[in-house]
């Protein structure tokens, strides 16, 4: 199995650490979408990151739909997603949130680093910026002062969370989203940030 994307994604980061977690062996090709395009076109035309080339070669695209596959390979009580019903909900509303602020700080670094100054637009840059606020805030108010988001051991909840909060800062420049205003959010990303499976897997 063949990850491709680079690790300053926050969705490819979130698959190569869920797929050390869960113990599934894979090759990590860092292809750029931008510095790379041609190379990344020829494994999928899309050019989507992360991009999942499986054993009998079909590739599957987007975090989310890569991780459920994956998910599929091992055991249950090696897979990060809860599979009873109230714990699953909770994993997947914490999940829901955690992307709409990896979109937001996304189109935020496009905007700044992509879109010529003079094409910018202050009053939709002020909305994603609310709008990615807003859904740290949300964050904040589910973790955890310690340990984990659903209890004892590290779940997908905890990982996507832990990613998209450590690319928000990486990106602070363009992203603007203060640290300061989610203290256990930022607790809960360093001791995320710890584990050998992020360890592994650098954003840089």
């Amino acid at each position: 199995m063949i990850l491709v994307g680079m690790p300053d994604s926050p969705y490819v980061r979130r698959v190569a650490v869920s797929l050390r977690l869960m113990g599934l062996a894979y090759e990590h090709q860092q292809v750029s979408v931008f510095r790379h395009f041609e190379r990344f076109r020829s494994i999928n035309p899309v050019v989507k990151a992360p991009s999942f080339v499986c054993d009998d070669g079909t590739v599957l695209m987007d975090s989310t739909l890569i991780l459920d596959y994956a998910e599929s390979l091992v055991e249950p009580s090696r897979r990060l997603t809860p599979q009873e019903a109230e714990p699953r909900k909770q994993s997947l509303r914490i999940t829901g949130i955690a992307l709409a602020a990896a979109e937001k700080c996304v189109a935020l670094i496009y905007e700044q680093q992509q879109r010529p100054a003079d094409k910018r637009h202050p009053a939709w840059i002020e909305r994603v910026t609310g709008q990615a606020n807003a859904a740290f805030a949300e964050l904040e108010k589910l973790a955890p002062a310690s340990g984990w988001m659903q209890g004892s051991r590290v779940t997908a909840a905890d990982v996507v969370t832990a990613c998209v909060c450590r690319f928000a800062q990486y990106y602070r420049k363009e992203t603007t989203i203060d640290e300061g205003r989610y203290p256990k959010l930022a607790a809960h990303s360093a001791r995320a940030e710890s584990l050998p499976q992020f360890v592994a897997v650098p954003l840089e």
